[in-house]
């Protein structure tokens, strides 16, 4: 135990602790990992201790799976660790990580919905998906058949990142016909999980699975779901954890709308097209824009007016880049900035909602 590496230690607690919801006060308590591996004593299995000392082969998939090229274990420890899921009650020990993990430290939208949605459900899941990746937000799903896996494909395929937080071990795949898109996922986003090699799809996995959905982005967005609905669960954890809920309305003689319909009736936001969503977000990823570190532009193509002062001068600067007669798409404007596709797009929500910019179809230009 004693040459035992720090990340050795969070995978023995991560199989010995009994309840996650120990953890905040077992640390509290001990101070450290390495104080509390030797101290702590669950009342069934091996202690943290034990573990290290003589690993079992649980213990030892998990540890051989984390040293893999490309496969990264993140810690409750480690300061890429994700600051929203240290706030839970029952935060993971450890989440299994394959791709991107900075992708976590990104403005995230949850997108989930019906296993069977309708034509009309598929179709909504593709444009909001595709039009929020492409004004900059990380689309979340959990790879499940039908909305989620509509939505991480149309991400996909405007070569934008999406985060797939699945219920099950890192070495499986559920369902299985998704293999293909959980590896196009790695290599393009991130997967994530808190089980263990080899765990199966077991039912009390994915309330598990969707209440870090529901911490991890700034808000969920739910397309067809029935009353009875899994998606409802995520919906509900959100709200609890003060994140926005969103839904899309349908038709009333569809049954996979009714989830929907209830969520709007109990106040979420009813959702047409991807600028309601944005537009309930704006102030958050204004705040998100203004934490970061980038120095003003020192071109100026001329003087700025007392109006321009009271912008930042990020705001400015883009503002600068953008032609009166001439619209430009998010991606151009991303390219003659140097600003990133999110920092833009939440740029320009907030331009165009103070009256600085005009857009149309998907195009953006200064207003005179």
């Amino acid at each position: 135990m004693n040459n035992a590496s720090e990340r050795e230690r969070w995978l023995a607690l991560h199989h010995s602790l009994e309840s996650r919801r120990q953890l905040p006060a077992l640390l509290a308590h001990y101070g450290d990992v390495r104080s509390l591996c030797e101290s702590y004593r669950p009342k069934n299995g091996k202690t943290p201790a034990q573990l290290l000392d003589d690993p079992d082969e649980r213990y030892q998939k998990d540890w051989r799976w984390s040293q893999q090229t490309g496969h990264k274990l993140i810690a409750y420890g480690d300061p890429d660790y994700p600051p929203a899921l240290r706030e839970l009650p029952t935060p993971p020990v450890v989440l299994f990580a394959l791709g991107d993990v900075s992708l976590l430290s990104e403005p995230q939208l949850t997108v989930v919905g019906s296993r069977r949605p309708s034509l009309a459900g598929l179709e909504n899941a593709k444009t909001l998906s595709r039009e929020l990746a492409q004004a900059g937000l990380v689309i979340s799903s959990g790879l499940a058949a039908g909305i989620d896996t509509a939505a991480h494909l149309e991400t996909l395929a405007v070569k934008a990142p999406t985060i797939a937080v699945v219920g099950t071990g890192l070495d499986l795949v559920y369902p299985a016909r998704n293999k293909a898109l959980a590896q196009d996922i790695a290599a393009q986003g991130l997967l994530i999980s808190e089980f263990s090699c080899g765990m199966p799809p077991l039912a009390p996995n994915f309330p598990q699975r969707n209440r870090l959905m529901a911490a991890l982005s700034l808000g969920v967005l739910v397309i067809e779901a029935t009353n009875r609905s899994g998606s409802l669960i995520t919906a509900r954890l959100a709200s609890e954890y003060g994140r926005e809920v969103f839904a899309v309305p349908g038709s009333i003689r569809n049954p996979c709308a009714s989830g929907c319909h209830r969520l709007i009736r109990d106040g979420a936001h009813l959702v047409e097209s991807a600028h309601d969503v944005l537009l309930v977000l704006s102030p958050e990823l204004q705040r998100l824009t203004e934490k970061t570190d980038r120095p003003p532009n020192e071109r100026r193509d001329k003087k700025p007016s007392a109006r321009q002062e009271a912008l930042s001068p990020d705001h400015r600067h883009l503002l600068d880049n953008m032609a009166y007669d001439e619209p430009a798409a998010v991606d151009e404007l991303v390219e003659r900035s140097g600003l990133t596709a999110a920092e833009v797009s939440s740029m320009l929500l907030i331009l165009e909602l103070e009256g600085w910019v005009r857009s149309e179809h998907h195009l953006y230009a200064r207003i005179k």
